[in-house]
């Protein structure tokens, strides 16, 4: 893309400008909560997702917010006179976040959606006009270097991306810059990459209007603009991780064979980790006809680095082709043209043996462990967001079971973990149950089956006794053999502690 595609994107020179308009959205109330109390729960959830009617008929009034909901939400043109008792008008026009249209209105260059962040930050992300309104799909078909705003994947990354005070933080594919935003609340230095050029500038004005320092924002696919001698505390990336015939759209057509690019993410990220450090990803994969697909993940982990790879959903190959073919507003337009597209998918699934897809989240993290742990499971079921707490609790729950042999797992002491219930499963009126579940309802939210030995276990966990005492007291509660209890339930208490059931307790 040469620069004349960023003619009509507001100037990125111009910090003053955007202080001032942050100030004045403020000043407003344009922010995440500010439109909820405005527009209400039916007609705030109908604008996330891209449906505008409901919030139309909320705005018919002449507030500040509801001018600044109509100009930058819902891109109706406004009189200039309501929005110069709003924003510093003459500013924006010549900075060029609004433009003048025929009658003396004005009308926004690009989306500004409010966003609230982790610890209340009111922030905005930037993006295209026509992304997020209009209906479904949004408005007619997407262009190929359009820049999206918020939407369920980006949320979704950010929300599973651990969160500690690091000195530098990576965001490969920047896309509005919506990852480089969380992580300049936590790194000392945020580096962010894109293919594409309008990406970068659109961060640049995402983070200059919430507020957040400037990043360092490199032009490039994927590693391409890192040196060779860089490393970092944090990769994180919402890669354009689709598996489509072709690279016809940019933001998310990864544009290699099947689900290469997101496997080149993967396996370049280990080397450009620091120890302790963490990549994290969202990703589609392939699942081809007589192959597991849970070992083609494996085969993907870097050398030196733990791997917790989780899918949350698989479709059929229509399924997933019919997605995206509307995604990018293709069933709108010619019958012929929708189902040589259509045919275009199947034939390149079919060819390479893909049956379904699957998509999930890949964390990594590099260690010095003489054997890396890699875990690949599936969970579709609900979770709890924000989880980056949750996975970063993971990653050292793996240290202290790999660092624990039986015999010191059995001196350790440990701690029921917040929020987890136990359940007895039998038929009504038996004196028994058949079984017994613990369930988490907080992060991963698990359900676990336990024996009545594993059940009393952490019953009584609260970091006071060891587990061998404990397990001492119960032999001698249902008449079992200290020694054999003491042999059989260590790999029960690291099920338990790996799945965060069980916290160890000091």
């Amino acid at each position: 893309m040469t620069d004349s595609g960023l003619a009509h994107l507001p100037a990125t020179d111009r910090p003053g400008t955007a202080a001032r308009l942050r100030d004045a959205l403020l000043a407003a109330s344009f922010t995440a909560d500010g439109l909820l109390d405005l527009l209400g729960a039916p007609a705030y959830a109908a604008l996330a997702r891209s449906e505008t009617v409901p919030a139309l008929r909320a705005t018919r009034g002449d507030t500040p917010l509801e001018t600044l909901v109509r100009l930058f939400l819902l891109q109706q043109p406004v009189p200039h006179a309501r929005v110069a008792a709003v924003l510093p008008v003459a500013e924006a026009l010549e900075a060029g976040w609004l433009r003048s249209v025929a009658g003396d209105e004005v009308a926004a260059t690009v989306d500004v959606r409010p966003y609230g962040g982790p610890d209340g930050e009111d922030w905005f992300i930037v993006s295209d006009l026509g992304c997020a309104v209009g209906g479904a799909g949004g408005i007619g078909q997407r262009d190929e270097g359009v820049v999206l705003g918020v939407g369920g994947a980006s949320t979704t990354l950010a929300g599973i991306t651990v969160r500690t005070p690091v000195a530098s933080a990576l965001d490969l594919g920047t896309g509005s810059g919506i990852q480089a935003l969380h992580a300049s609340a936590h790194a000392t230095r945020v580096t962010a990459t894109d293919v594409n050029p309008r990406a970068l500038h659109i961060t640049a004005l995402t983070l200059a209007l919430s507020g957040a320092p400037a990043a360092d924002l490199r032009e490039g696919s994927l590693f391409e603009p890192v040196r060779d001698d860089e490393t970092f505390d944090l990769i994180v990336s919402n890669p354009p991780f689709v598996i489509s015939p072709g690279a016809r759209l940019t933001y998310r057509d990864g544009g290699m064979g099947g689900d290469d690019l997101c496997r080149s993410l993967v396996q370049q990220a280990g080397e450009r980790l620091n120890e302790g450090g963490f990549a994290q990803f969202l990703a589609n994969w392939q699942h081809v006809a007589g192959e597991d697909w849970q070992d083609r993940l494996r085969s993907w982990v870097p050398r030196g680095c733990d791997a917790w790879i989780v899918q949350r959903e698989v479709q059929d190959v229509t399924q997933y082709a019919e997605l995206w073919l509307r995604d990018a507003g293709d069933h709108r337009g010619d019958p012929a043209d929708y189902q040589a597209r259509y045919d275009a998918w199947l034939d390149e699934f079919e060819a390479r043996k893909v049956k379904a897809v699957g998509f999930g989240w890949i964390t990594l993290r590099r260690t010095g462990a003489a054997e890396p742990s890699i875990t690949v499971e599936e969970w579709p079921h609900s979770v709890e967001q924000p989880l980056g707490e949750a996975i970063r609790a993971h990653f050292e729950r793996l240290d202290y079971l790999r660092d624990h042999d039986d015999a010191a797992l059995l001196e350790g002491r440990f701690r029921l973990t917040a929020e987890v219930v136990q359940e007895q499963v039998g038929l009504p009126g038996a004196e028994d149950p058949e079984h017994v579940v613990l369930r988490q309802h907080r992060g991963m939210r698990r359900a676990t089956k336990v024996d009545t030995v594993g059940a009393g276990f952490a019953g009584v966990c609260d970091g006071t006794l060891s587990a061998g005492r404990i397990l001492d007291a119960i032999a001698q509660l249902v008449g079992e053999d200290a020694v054999l209890l003491r042999d059989r339930t260590p790999a029960q208490i690291r099920l338990l502690v790996e799945q965060g059931f069980l916290e160890p307790a000091g």
